[in-house]
């Protein structure tokens, strides 16, 4: 006999599979509302051990955050006369570098607030913080502090009915279920079928940890309560002192996250009202009798949870679409050499048209056939087909037919970035694109190894793997060389994979292989990217004459002039010297000799993001084989 709870399982993954729309990791730092708490509310006695205070609890929770790896943190400073009590918490579908990002946002935004203020609390889509001069963590409700944020656009007029009885049915949902939930968080999202063109709303609601259940379901009622003034508009956010509400026909949330299914929302509703990811059709019917099958035909074992890192976890993972050889053939016209983008040592890359006229990538790769070769390549390719990021290259399909082995991934216009570094494009870029793709490629390094379920180490990161797209945003390629890392295991040792030039030295030497590998790769490309220099090429630079790049940015940086590294090619009138010396200071972070001393990737981001004070207690220390 089946559980009674199998039925809404089952229809929760057929919704889930009829409704993938997903989107990409982002800190969310879009101010939603900041207040500075008056102040005759409570008297200071000093206010500068009050600052003082502030700042000891801000830097406490911002360590918190980054050492466990926690979404949420509350830090007090209980002086007698000038006490601070702080707290803060992220959306939880934030990863820890985006919610840390948030955090920096927030501080500076909230220390805005006058000399005096014994308080002040600011709320952005992705987080929430604040401070006070009293006790407050178990505060749930305030009437000066609940309002509504709506989007400045309507949905369409045939449609405004359904959407707004829909919109009502998600939010009463989430204010009933949200308080049942361990964390007091839920995501979820429904379909209006058949008509819209298929609309989906998101939705979020969240309380703060530190209050009670029936705190947080009278905070949430005050936030529906006030959310009524958005409908129809397609977005709106509600907040109040302990909790925060959110929906929208765009996806905020990764489309991964753990959802709670609305398929069972109040029966007593109208017969008029809409069907919310109704199952329908044949196909719908099929899978679910073959997934039931499935399910009473398994073997009576015990269940096995895969470790994070583990690949064999990743064999039951639904792989990508599989496209046939004579389909690749015909869209590479034949994989003439005119639609050959580029080679590496992976394989061959064409351009492919299909007959849809979609432009696609498609890489024809270099593998001996053998057994253990076809199964790599179904558990890496599975593995691809759901790392999705905005900075990292998306994997469209597949193809293993006979000998023959490709991917079909997204068609990026503008190439490669060495290409614009060092090419024919020398010299394109300017400083801002610069930035920006120096921030883009860490955070979606970042994603792969601290965002990502599975933590993933590329191995190979370089300017030729970073290709970008019509905006050039970078999106990081080639996981042909990927691996994962045991959690248990601070690195592997393992065949040396790369390219001399950017690989790490312990990577090269002993074969240790860590996230940091990736992180000593990154410092390379950011000093390529600043000097338009290839890193494994011997350069003729004056007294450092003969120095390959590196060599070259260490000793500018020992005689306080790496600013003289700078592309020739950039106005000098586009950047600030002193953010350039920043960023090239991170550059040496990441390629200090020492693994250990190398930052993660989420510390890069928020260095990136101008956080000055941290930069001042990291000092770079000199790489290895350098010669002074």
């Amino acid at each position: 006999m089946l559980q009674p709870y199998f039925l809404p399982l089952i229809t929760f993954i057929v919704c889930s599979w009829w409704t993938i729309n997903g989107v990409v990791s982002d800190p969310q730092t879009n101010l939603v509302s900041k207040q500075c708490t008056e102040s005759n509310s409570f008297i200071l006695s000093n206010f500068s051990i009050f600052s003082d205070n502030v700042n000891k609890t801000l830097r406490q929770i911002r360590e918190e955050l980054l050492n466990e790896r926690k979404l949420f943190a509350r830090a007090q400073e209980a002086n007698a006369e000038n006490p601070v009590f702080t707290l803060f918490q992220c959306r939880n579908y934030l990863s820890v570098d985006d919610c840390v990002a948030c955090f920096d946002a927030a501080a500076e935004q909230v220390r805005d607030c006058p000399a005096g203020a014994p308080g002040g609390r600011t709320i952005y889509d992705g987080c929430f913080l604040r401070y006070e001069a009293n006790g407050f963590f178990g505060q749930t409700a305030e009437a000066d502090f609940n309002a509504a944020l709506c989007g400045n656009q309507s949905v369409r007029e045939s449609s405004t009915t359904l959407f707004t009885s829909v919109v009502r049915q998600v939010l009463m949902h989430l204010q009933r279920t949200t308080p049942q939930k361990e964390g007091f968080f839920v995501a979820t999202k429904a379909q209006l079928l058949p008509h819209n063109n298929g609309t989906t709303i998101y939705a979020f609601a969240q309380c703060i940890e530190t209050i009670t259940q029936s705190g947080c379901e009278e905070c949430l009622k005050a936030c529906n309560s006030s959310m009524q003034i958005c409908l129809p508009n397609s977005d709106g956010k509600a907040f109040a002192a302990s909790c925060f509400i959110r929906y929208s026909t765009s996806s905020f949330f990764p489309h991964n996250y753990q959802m709670i299914n609305i398929a069972s929302l109040d029966k007593q509703g109208s017969k008029k009202g809409p069907t919310i990811c109704v199952v329908v059709g044949g196909t719908a019917f099929v899978l679910i009798l073959l997934t039931l099958l499935a399910w009473t035909k398994r073997p009576k074992r015990h269940e096995r949870s895969f470790p994070r890192g583990d690949i064999s976890g990743v064999s039951n993972l639904k792989g990508p679409i599989n496209f046939s050889y004579r389909e690749l053939k015909f869209a590479t016209k034949n994989f003439s050499a005119e639609n050959k983008l580029g080679e590496g040592g992976f394989g061959v890359v064409y351009k492919g048209t299909m007959k849809n006229g979609k432009v696609v990538a498609v890489k024809k790769l270099n593998l001996h056939p053998s057994k253990k070769v076809e199964e790599e390549f179904e558990s890496e390719v599975k593995l691809i087909s759901i790392v999705h990021h905005r900075n990292l290259i998306r994997l469209l399909g597949c193809c293993s037919e006979g000998n023959e082995r490709i991917l079909i991934y997204e068609y990026m216009k503008n190439t490669s970035l060495d290409k614009f570094l060092f090419g024919q494009n020398r010299g394109s870029l300017n400083w801002k694109q610069r930035y920006d793709i120096i921030l883009g490629i860490a955070r979606g390094l970042a994603y792969l190894h601290e965002g990502f379920h599975i933590r993933i180490i590329h191995r190979d990161i370089k300017t030729n793997n970073i290709l970008l797209d019509d905006d050039f945003q970078p999106r990081i390629a080639d996981f042909g060389l990927a691996r994962l890392l045991p959690d248990e295991k601070s690195h592997l040792s393992t065949k040396f994979a790369g390219t001399l030039g950017y690989t790490a030295p312990e990577y090269i030497i002993l074969g240790q292989l860590s996230e940091k590998v990736d992180i000593y790769s990154y410092g390379v490309v950011v000093l390529e990217i600043i000097s338009g220099e290839q890193s494994n090429e011997l350069k003729m630079h004056g007294d450092c004459e003969g120095a390959f790049l590196l060599q070259r940015v260490w000793k500018l940086y020992n005689r306080g002039i790496h600013i003289e590294l700078v592309d020739n090619s950039l106005d000098s009138n586009d950047y600030d010297a002193e953010e350039v010396k920043r960023i090239i200071e991170i550059g040496l972070l990441c390629t200090q000799a020492s693994a250990e001393l190398r930052p993660s990737m989420s510390d890069v981001i928020v260095l990136l993001r101008g956080n000055k004070g941290l930069l001042q207690n990291m000092r770079p220390t000199m790489p290895i084989f350098i010669e002074t």
